[in-house]
């Protein structure tokens, strides 16, 4: 597996509507795949009463894997629950903020209730023994998706109010902590705690939530624990992590892709439960395929262990939204290795004729026969195993970071920047600027990040941060780091609670502003653009005004500063700019970061650059057209050997011209 790169799909045979392993298996072979995921969503067929177990799909699938040259990842089946369990104790099933849930859905546990733990962690461990040592198991999924499914049920209430109790000694600290003497919310005794679900108060609902993703966090770990009871060294445990999912429109609710971070678990805490991260990564296509989610989630995912990442759920194809266009699956997949993955796998190998997921169609349409998407597919695989995976796999190191923060997620919620902007809205808004300027940068969990580990370090929407975190922002820029913070930034503590200080609350010195009022834009502008949703009415003190506003009242505040303090400097951008203004303001912010990065082609989207180095040492910059329309660009910096394309082997000097196909790649070694 060390040396392979794993590319391949889901596969349940139990799906299917006749027996067909080997004709799928013989396919997938010809299309250079390698490795099948089985067995996720399968616990009512592998365990179809309680205690009686059929293991006969997935002995057919281990049976042939082998004669086709297949590995195997075996999922634990816990996220899809069979309706015996239902039915054997009501607490099984979740009880969430709307209400008991019915049996159906996948995703309706309870992960608190003892009864759904305990034969949850009995179907793993009967799975475990039966399939560990296979030759062809090369490593776990546990779980699916893991989120907290929005538990409100009394055992968790519970299971919160003892977290505080053994916090608050002192319960009329307790009170104060969370500010509860509003609107009469105080409490002087744990046995008059109320129902969580009706609170008013923002603190005490945030920190719930955070127990609710710790909740999740500590679910994967348990199965982690049981897997490694049985797994051999040199097999994984891994997770396919999934985002917040948005919709296109109002059509129907499968509509959607991967957009921002997910608010339903702590990805970074839970990536200590696994030896490999994994993540599911969907996104727009046809002329609104532009890489972006492909390059954001991957650059979170990546970041959780600073290492490379299985794709474990890609689109082949699927809803009419996701019909990809001629050559942009091979975008795709190049796009995935260029953010850092050694592994893409498809969801799924074939179109489903029945129950919900009919119409998310698979690398096979519902003939089960090879077409357009198989042929391309089958190139690409081809393709990579005839790379290889040490000249195509790279790592990264890259000099920015963007800070995110689920506690800040939780806050906008109750205090919404604007009912158009959520805080994924900003984060993705910086983030997408950032990629479209070719600047790559790491995404990193704000309160545990280490600020020396990079030159400039970006904060969009970090409604709350700790003392400590502001400390070190500040000695970071007094060091020689750029610093960039956003609107609605630096506000709140750890506890959601204002800070009494003047905002930026621990950075007025560093940016070298103050405000205390912000209003709407109604005809606002900075930069000789509209600026949208929110105005911060920023008073510079030591800092330089780039960009005032520009209005009858309000011109005499500034909309983007700059301050120089320390060794470095600390930007402030105190409204939602127009992207070109962003972008203007992030150019002359980094120029020093874009400079020093010498990429070959000085471009900006729709050509995007990504940049590593292979297990050869050699390295790579990978080219890709996010356009129907072929593009020229200027090799514009000298490399010692010059550049080879390492697809077609044409090189390349500086002054050349590389063309890109529409949907086009390169990826040039020098």
């Amino acid at each position: 597996m060390e040396n392979e790169f794993l590319y391949g799909c889901a596969y349940y045979p139990e799906y299917m509507p006749y027996e067909r392993i080997d004709e799928d298996f013989a396919l997938m072979q010809k299309a250079g795949m390698n490795v099948v995921r089985i067995a996720e969503s399968t616990w009512s067929t592998l365990e179809p009463k309680e205690g009686e177990y059929d293991f006969y799909h997935i002995d057919e699938v281990l049976k042939r894997a082998g004669k086709y040259g297949l590995k195997v990842i075996i999922g634990t089946p816990t996220y899809a629950i069979p309706s015996w369990l239902a039915k054997l104790d009501k607490n099984v099933l979740v009880h969430t903020k709307n209400g008991d849930v019915k049996y159906g859905k996948r995703q309706i546990f309870n992960l608190l209730s003892d009864t759904y733990i305990f034969y949850g962690g009995r179907i793993i461990r009967k799975l475990l023994e039966h399939t560990a040592n296979h030759p062809q198991v090369i490593g776990f999924q546990i779980d699916n998706e893991t989120k907290h499914y929005d538990n409100f049920g009394a055992g968790i209430q519970e299971a919160f109010i003892r977290l505080l109790k053994s916090r608050y000694t002192d319960i009329e600290e307790f009170n104060k902590d969370f500010g509860l003497a509003y609107w009469s919310n105080s409490i002087h005794s744990w046995e008059d705690f109320p129902d969580i679900s009706g609170t008013i108060n923002a603190s005490l609902a945030c920190e719930f939530e955070e127990f609710q993703r710790d909740m999740a966090v500590n679910f994967l770990k348990m199965q982690a624990e049981i897997v490694n009871e049985y797994k051999k060294p040199e097999q994984f445990i891994t997770h396919n992590f999934d985002f917040e999912w948005r919709k296109f429109g109002a059509d129907i609710a499968q509509d959607g892709y991967s957009y921002g971070i997910q608010d339903g678990i702590h990805h970074l805490r839970a990536s200590d439960a696994l030896t490999h991260v994994g993540t599911d990564i969907y996104h727009p296509t046809g002329f609104q395929l532009t890489g972006a989610e492909i390059a954001f989630c991957g650059d979170e995912i990546r970041s959780l262990k600073n290492d490379n990442y299985f794709v474990l759920e890609c689109q082949s194809q699927a809803f009419k939204y996701w019909c990809p266009f001629p050559k942009q699956l091979r975008l795709h997949a190049f796009s995935h290795i260029a953010s850092g993955a050694d592994g893409v796998m498809y969801w799924n190998w074939h179109s489903i004729h029945q129950s919900f997921e009919t119409y998310w169609k698979g690398i096979l349409s519902h003939d089960l026969k090879p077409s357009r998407i198989y042929n391309e597919i089958s190139e690409i695989g081809n393709e990579i195993k005839t790379l290889t995976k040490e000249k195509l796999c790279i790592k990264k190191k890259n000099r920015i970071a963007l800070l995110v923060d689920t506690l800040s997620l939780s806050a906008l919620k109750w205090f919404p920047i604007d009912k158009k902007l959520s805080y994924n809205d900003v984060v993705r808004y910086m983030y997408d600027s950032l990629y479209e300027e070719n600047l790559e940068c790491d995404i990193v969990f704000s309160e545990y990040a280490n600020p020396n580990e990079y030159e400039a370090i970006i904060c969009p929407a970090l409604y709350c941060v700790s003392k400590e975190l502001t400390k070190k922002l500040d000695k970071f820029v007094k060091n020689g780091g750029i610093l960039i913070g956003s609107f609605r930034s630096f506000v709140a503590d750890r506890r959601v609670s204002v800070y009494t200080k003047t905002l930026p609350a621990g950075l007025t010195d560093c940016f070298g502003v103050h405000y205390d009022e912000f209003t709407h834009t109604l005809n606002m502008g900075a930069g000789g653009k509209e600026v949208k949703y929110v105005a911060e009415l920023v008073t510079a003190d030591t800092a330089k005004e780039i960009h005032p506003y520009e209005h009858i009242y309000w011109s005499n505040y500034s909309a983007v500063t700059c301050n120089e303090y320390g060794s470095g400097k600390a930007y402030y951008i105190a409204s939602y700019l127009d992207k070109a203004v962003l972008k203007e303001v992030l150019r002359e912010a980094l120029k020093e970061v874009y400079k020093e990065q010498n990429l070959p082609v000085q471009t900006a989207f729709p050509v995007i650059t990504r940049r590593g180095v292979n297990e050869l040492n050699e390295e790579l910059n990978y080219v890709f057209n996010y356009s129907c329309k072929p593009v020229e660009v200027e090799i514009c910096v000298e490399a010692e050997k010059g550049y080879t394309d390492a697809i077609t082997g044409k090189s390349y000097v500086k002054g050349d011209k590389l063309r890109l196909e529409d949907w086009g790649v390169a990826v040039l070694v020098g």
